[in-house]
């Protein structure tokens, strides 16, 4: 069996992995740093399956193939899919930390960066799988989960999708091959969460909702966001119980506290990583776009906040007006610009809270100085790495960003 793998990452690391073990006399071609427009130009005939990484755009092909979808093919147990512009990550945390509290056989896979590949042969009817679903990965999915949660959606990954309706196309899959068995969670205060949500036959359930206050208060992240982002969570468990999001919170309050007990949040996601003098350091380093910065800064709207902000824009800049409107919120006290669009913002806009930096090091001691000279008696300044773009310019990925983000700050 001869088997292409567009792409070397996770997830083509994984696939090749999986078919070594299960196709004995599998042969592979990798495909690594290319434009995806020089793969349309290639001869894929002798092959009998292509396995795409996520960013690359589907080709059309018979034989092609991804790990979500080769996964969604052959998964025995029932899917719980996530997908949104931002919060699938947190979603899918809070749900596997629901499931865990009530001892279920719980899987968490996908853009949260484990391949859902490298758990396919441990998985039992009786299991059920998270998965975190990214519009690369619904890309070309033809086979919709159980279980679907639609969450706040606006433009993203234009510099990949050919333009916004190609973005929301690729959403769509998360719930458009349901069936009236299925179960369709979506947020309601978004209109293309909506009008995708109108795509699915299945049983549909609006978030957010009321949550107790006891609940509510056992919520350790921050934010309006985050306390929706939960509610969400409750809603697929419910489906999963077959029960309404009212009894599954009725009847499983112990459980849902411990869950809660027991959640940390996930690393580089509005992250909180230590005190210092009197100043509280934040790691938002997911934050690739203007709405999960916004997301960050209305998080603290009584703090006074030093924000680091910039690199690798994905709209080629279009979306500098936005962010630099985000910037003027009245907590935001000192603005540190870093990377390919920090320097943009800088020539485009005068602001006296501007400062450049030219590398994440001098950004953090400078935002140190700024955050320590406001602090007050009865206030701990924040500060905030939180790009609001791509890591591409400066680091490996977001990953490394956050982590030299942390490092750099744990040695203050």
């Amino acid at each position: 069996m001869k088997i292409a793998l567009l792409g070397y990452g996770k997830e083509g690391k994984s696939a090749e992995n999986y078919c070594k073990k299960h196709f004995k006399d599998a042969e592979f071609d990798i495909f690594e740093n290319f434009d995806p427009s020089e793969l349309k130009q290639s001869d894929y005939s002798s092959y009998d399956i292509i396995f795409r990484s996520p960013s690359v755009p589907p080709l059309g092909l018979p034989q092609e193939s991804s790990v979500t979808k080769y996964f969604f093919a052959h998964c025995p147990c029932p899917i719980i899919g996530v997908t949104g512009t931002k919060g699938k990550g947190t979603t899918c945390s809070f749900i596997k930390a629901l499931l865990d509290a009530e001892h279920q056989d719980a899987y968490l896979v996908g853009n949260i960066g484990n391949p859902a590949l490298d758990v396919l042969d441990d998985l039992k009817p009786t299991s059920i799988v998270v998965y975190e679903l990214s519009s690369f990965q619904l890309w070309d999915l033809t086979k919709s989960p159980h279980i679907a949660i639609i969450g706040h959606l606006e433009p993203d990954h234009l510099n990949v999708h050919k333009d916004y309706q190609d973005y929301l196309d690729a959403k769509s899959h998360v719930c458009r091959y349901q069936s009236e068995n299925d179960y369709c969670i979506f947020y309601q205060n978004n209109p293309e969460s909506v009008k995708i949500a109108d795509y699915s036959p299945a049983q549909k359930i609006a978030f957010p909702f009321t949550l107790p206050s006891d609940i509510k208060t056992a919520i350790s992240l921050p934010g309006e966001h985050n306390y929706n982002n939960f509610t969400a969570a409750i809603a697929a468990v419910a489906c999963f119980k077959n029960i309404s999001p009212d009894a599954y919170l009725s009847e499983n309050k112990t459980a849902i506290l411990n869950g809660l007990k027991n959640f940390k949040g996930l690393p580089h996601r509005l992250e909180f990583l230590r005190e210092l003098g009197g100043v509280k350091y934040y790691d938002d380093n997911f934050s690739t776009n203007p709405s999960s910065t916004r997301v960050a800064v209305n998080a603290f709207p009584d703090d006074h906040l030093v924000i680091i902000v910039g690199g690798r824009d994905k709209t080629n800049n279009e979306d500098l007006p936005e962010i630099y409107q985000i910037l003027k919120s009245p907590n935001i006290k000192n603005i540190i610009l870093l990377g390919e669009s920090g320097h943009e913002l800088a020539k485009r806009y005068q602001d006296d809270r501007f400062t450049i930096a030219e590398s994440l090091n001098e950004a953090i001691n400078t935002a140190k100085e700024k955050a320590e000279k406001l602090r007050t008696s009865d206030k701990k300044p924040i500060v905030l790495m939180s790009p609001s773009a791509a890591s591409f310019d400066m680091f490996k990925n977001v990953y490394d960003r956050g982590d030299q983000y942390r490092l750099l700050v744990s040695n203050l």
